[in-house]
């Protein structure tokens, strides 16, 4: 048998973790789902179907995936529970892709098909409700579309369903209890720490500014305001880093803290 990777133990760790923590992995899933159907209708309410589609995706799969990962994988939430699961007869790459296929792949393959669903829905009824003698009827029916889960926008919030994720996989791992909470404080402290450090650099450097990110720095000088971008390879280079290196090492740290913790 190799001690690495066997197909056998390593479906036999998976159905362990659903037969063990059935509540946390389909009953969180599930009320993620309801919950995301109720936001999508309120805010649809509220705002409109872009605000909608735009905060539901974002709450479903990026905070949701992070709720999610949070429960199903708080064996190190205890010592007794992390050193039962430590000390299960399987390797830490089995371990490991354990976390990868519950949280990476199975909660945004069944998110994203629901997700759709739900917006085919309501836009499908949004369009029937519409007047078809109205002089506005073409304007407001092409007015309103389905979310692209391919455009630009989802590719940003997917970028973020993997840091978030990353994130908390890392925080079980690293932090002894309450991983949850003390992840999320840590993802917001660097979040202030970064968006601090950006308006102090851009206030040492220019005057009147009036907002600064790590791509720009936008001025306002009188009644005119301009915005300082970064020329575009430079820009290319960080995007990429942020978008899929930072999520990379956040995804692969794990397996090696597994490694160490098993010895």
């Amino acid at each position: 048998m190799n001690d690495l990777f066997n197909a056998r133990r390593f479906l036999l760790l998976l159905k362990k973790t659903f037969i063990e923590r059935p509540v946390q992995t389909f009953g969180i899933m599930g009320l993620l789902l309801v919950l995301s159907v109720i936001l999508y209708a309120v805010v649809k309410k509220i705002a409109g179907f872009s605000p909608a589609q735009n905060i539901t995706l974002i709450w479903g799969l990026a905070g949701g995936g992070f709720f999610l990962t949070s429960f199903v994988f708080g064996y190190f939430g205890t010592n007794a529970n992390g050193c039962s699961y430590l000390t299960l007869p399987v390797s830490f790459l089995e371990k490991w892709l354990c976390a990868i296929v519950i949280a990476g792949i199975l909660y945004p393959v069944v998110f994203l098909s629901c997700y759709h669903l739900i917006d085919v829905i309501f836009v499908a009824a949004y369009h029937r409700s519409l007047d078809p003698t109205s002089i506005f009827y073409r304007q407001l029916y092409d007015g309103v579309f389905t979310e692209d889960l391919n455009g630009r926008v989802a590719w940003k919030i997917y970028s973020l369903f993997l840091t978030f994720n990353g994130c908390m996989l890392m925080g079980g791992l690293y932090f002894n209890r309450t991983a949850f909470i003390k992840t999320a404080i840590t993802i917001a402290s660097l979040f202030l720490i970064i968006w601090g450090a950006d308006w102090m650099i851009a206030n040492l450097l220019f005057d009147h500014v009036q907002d600064a990110a790590p791509y720009y720095v936008t001025l306002s000088i009188g009644k005119e305001t301009g915005t300082l971008i970064l020329p575009t390879k430079i820009e290319g280079f960080f995007h990429d880093g942020f978008a899929y290196v930072i999520p990379l090492i956040l995804w692969v740290l794990p397996l090696v803290r597994l490694r160490e913790k098993e010895f």
